[in-house]
């Protein structure tokens, strides 16, 4: 089996549902036989969908990707709540809610568009006093977590299906990153009055990554998009020449070339096309922010 040495790239992963992040993270090591890889924001274990992967010196590249926007397909069930708002945890409440009107829940759906503040589901992975929140939960102590803001800017129902009591909504939500779907269910559960949770969840895109691109099994010729490509992508390019690169990568300012930057923190591209790093305005230079190592003959 072909193995690439020294492995640089960004991997895009189809995540099947019943495994962590942590596990698709682990199998690309072993893959790719590096220890160097890191993600993009993780997915829960019911979850399924578009894992990105920064593989060797382009997990410096990870902190410019977690904040994009995602897209997400989900299903919400009304009548139904949970203690962590989605299929996984311990049912708290059940109502009929039968006589729910479909105009009622896209009343409640539409609601919940646009700039929210919304309080995170108590089982998460956020870190109150130093413990992740979900830890404290299991352990019985009490959780109040604070309300972030969030955009939802497109929370669409694409079908509702009625069961014995329970209503199955499926949607689609474009949405900032932090956004919790599942506390998009809980809420919408809590205006109709009958509770309501995640049960299932596919995240299809990630700022201009499809999920369509991804692969759903990681081998040694996994394709790596080159770091360049993607930052790019994300952020905009900033053309520079040979010696305007040897001066980035040796921590100099390019004087005067602020005017040239269309972007805020691009890509520096030298010549060859590869990521000589992330550069910003200072005054009228320009400084790199963020430097990649030097690709090796």
């Amino acid at each position: 089996m072909h193995q690439t040495p020294n492995p640089s790239g960004i991997l895009l992963v189809d995540k099947p549902g019943g495994v962590t992040s942590h596990d698709i993270v682990a199998r690309a090591r072993r893959a790719l036989n590096t220890r160097k890889i890191g993600h993009a924001g993780t997915l829960d274990p019911m979850a399924t969908g578009l894992l990105v992967l920064g593989v060797g010196p382009s997990t410096r590249l990870l902190t410019y990707l977690v904040g994009l926007d995602k897209t997400y397909e989900a299903t919400m069930r009304l009548g139904v709540a949970t203690d962590s708002d989605d299929a996984d945890g311990a049912v708290t409440g059940e109502t009929d809610a039968a006589s729910v009107p479909d105009d009622a829940i896209r009343t409640a759906v539409a609601a919940l568009t646009g700039p929210l503040s919304q309080v995170p589901s108590t089982v998460s992975a956020i870190k109150v006093g130093g413990r992740r929140a979900y830890d404290l939960a299991r352990a019985g102590e009490q959780v109040e977590l604070k309300a972030r803001d969030v955009t939802v800017s497109r929370f669409d129902v694409l079908r509702v299906r009625r069961g014995d009591g329970v209503i199955d909504v499926d949607v689609v939500v474009d949405c900032s990153s932090g956004t919790y779907i599942r506390a998009l269910a809980r809420d919408v559960g809590e205006r109709l009055g009958v509770g309501g949770h995640l049960t299932a969840l596919r995240r299809t895109r990630i700022g201009p990554f499809p999920v369509a691109d991804a692969v759903a099994e990681i081998t040694a010729e996994a394709p790596l998009r080159a770091g360049a490509a993607v930052a790019a992508s994300v952020l905009g390019s900033f053309p520079v020449t040979a010696d305007e690169a040897r001066d980035l990568r040796h921590g100099k300012r390019l004087i005067g070339a602020a005017d040239r930057l269309a972007a805020e923190t691009p890509a520096a591209i030298d010549p060859d096309g590869e990521l000589v790093g992330i550069v910003g305005r200072r005054g009228a230079d320009v400084k790199s922010i963020m430097n990649m190592p030097e690709e090796q003959p």
